[in-house]
């Protein structure tokens, strides 16, 4: 005897990734953009942002590469990125 439900499919917003890419890539930027224009008070910081937007940066163009290897069919492409 099955006791288990049929599972919901979870909305396509809520499994798209774009929107997380853009927006933590952006908001490392603007901390980038941010320390830079107060000066020396969190300088310290400037490392650590500028870290955080180039792995943004990275993942988003990483996805963009799979996403269109995939679209494209290749062979060496992620499944469910279209």
């Amino acid at each position: 005897m099955n006791h288990n439900p049929a599972v919901p499919e979870i909305p396509s917003r809520f499994t798209d990734p774009r929107p997380v890419l853009a927006i933590g890539t952006g908001l490392w930027l603007i901390a980038v953009f941010g320390i830079l224009v107060t000066g020396d008070r969190f300088a310290d910081y400037l490392p650590v942002s500028l870290a955080g937007f180039a792995v943004g940066a990275l993942g988003t163009t990483i996805f963009t590469i799979q996403r269109r290897a995939a679209r494209r069919g290749s062979k060496g492409a992620q499944s469910g990125l279209v």
